[in-house]
């Protein structure tokens, strides 16, 4: 299935060595893993915010009492998306094995936010109104410290001692799929040693109300390929993956998870939210993505789709598997993260990354939520109920397709297959 004769050849072979991860199903990658499995979606009432002047109230909601513990020197006003963020890339660091005493300043962090610290910003400006009404004192501006999105990023690098490079990357709902890309180009030309990735947001009013606005959001949780979708379901979190050439890990004794094979994004440049209703700029990332891993349509084994559970992205996403795999989309699994964690914005395409990375390892799928008929309208193979096992787990897919037309997808293969280590 490698496509030997690729123009794009990468310069070396780049792997996955460390996993982090904190969703509305834990702060660490076994309980995110454990709560895939099951099936159960992690969507449901919430508290972050006062939400009773809106049209919906579910969502995937972090539970802040179970955090593990304080960045260090934790400034005194970090933002929530920042504490996932540190939380999801000390746990990457930790389970990769990486001395960062020894390689900090050739490591790279390169994150993905599409809020940053809002949450806090619309707690100062409420505060801001309250004292201006006299019911309470003025608020401290140095909460606005935290509101900027390439805020996450930054605080990872000053807790972990990350000299190098420190990049944000904010394209909508592609931001952490699109970072994860943008580490795996720096390590493959020898710019860092190694690159922490991923991406981190928060629920936060403006995002809720928006998506509410547009009527995108399901009043239940989503149901993504499902004849009775309504739309998304907004979640929180963070995920982090850390990358570092082959030849740099095995050196050091580490053990691979996964190589990231392929990266490619697009745009569709066709309207403001809406997908291009044929799926085409999405078509052209995938088989970007493919190209870039010297892999043809018919590796993959399985497909973690966009899957919001809108009506017009779950179509325009069918139509872009199709137009990529021909009839043989219809027999690929297909499975959904969104619809057991919520859609983390600017950090879905990072949390579904590792989702991905995840089922290559255990040779089998996880499920969506087994609630509601597939749409006959989009023939594919849902994963619903239980994990679906694998008798080959080889290459897999995942896609990230965001507001304004940006798209992103992601290749990930499991290490060790033969021919495939270069």
């Amino acid at each position: 299935m490698l496509r030997a004769d690729s123009a794009s050849s990468p310069s070396c072979t780049v792997v996955v060595t460390g996993l982090g991860a904190v969703s509305a199903l834990g702060w660490n990658v076994s309980s995110f893993w454990e709560g895939l499995r099951s099936g159960r979606t992690a969507i449901g009432p919430f508290d972050r915010f006062d939400h009773s002047g809106h049209r919906t109230h579910v969502a995937a909601q972090v539970d802040l009492a179970a955090e593990p513990g304080p960045p260090r020197g934790r400034p005194p006003r970090l933002s929530l998306a920042d504490r996932f963020a540190v939380a999801a890339a000390r746990e990457a660091v930790a389970r990769a094995g990486l001395d960062l005493g020894a390689c900090g300043g050739h490591t790279g962090v390169y994150f993905g936010s599409s809020t940053g610290g809002m949450i806090e910003t619309e707690a100062y400006f409420e505060a801001f109104l309250a004292a201006a009404a006299g019911r309470r004192r003025e608020p401290v501006p140095g909460v606005l410290a935290s509101q900027q999105y390439n805020c996450p990023g930054d605080a990872v690098a000053r807790d972990l001692g990350i000299g190098g490079p420190v990049q944000t990357v904010s394209t909508a709902c592609a931001s952490g799929a699109m970072a994860i890309g943008e580490a795996l180009r720096a390590v493959r030309r020898g710019e860092v040693d190694a690159a922490i990735a991923g991406g981190s947001d928060s629920l936060c009013r403006l995002t809720y109300a928006g998506f509410n606005s547009l009527r995108s959001v399901d009043e239940r949780p989503c149901r993504p390929f499902r004849e009775t979708r309504a739309g998304l379901s907004i979640g929180e979190g963070a995920a982090a993956v850390l990358l570092e050439p082959l030849g740099r890990a095995l050196a050091r004794d580490a053990r691979p998870l996964a190589i990231a094979a392929g990266e490619a994004a697009t745009c569709d440049a066709y309207h403001m939210t809406s997908p291009h209703p044929e799926g085409i700029g999405a078509a052209e990332a995938i088989r970007g993505a493919l190209e870039d891993a010297r892999l043809d349509p018919a590796g993959i084994d399985f497909v973690n789709a966009h899957g919001t559970g809108t009506p017009l992205n779950d179509v325009a996403e069918c139509k872009a598997l199709y137009a990529v795999f021909g009839d043989r989309a219809g027999e690929i699994p297909v499975t959904s993260t969104k619809s057991l964690v919520g859609h983390l914005l600017g950090s879905a395409g990072a949390l579904e990354a590792v989702a991905t990375i995840l089922c290559l390892l255990a040779g089998e799928v996880h499920p969506m939520p087994d609630g509601g008929s597939p749409d006959p309208a989009i023939r594919l193979r849902l994963v619903l109920g239980r994990p679906l096992g694998l008798s080959r787990s080889r290459h897999a897919l995942s896609t990230s397709l965001a507001f304004g037309g940006a798209n992103s997808a992601l290749v990930f293969t499991r290490y060790g297959e033969e021919g495939l280590v270069r």
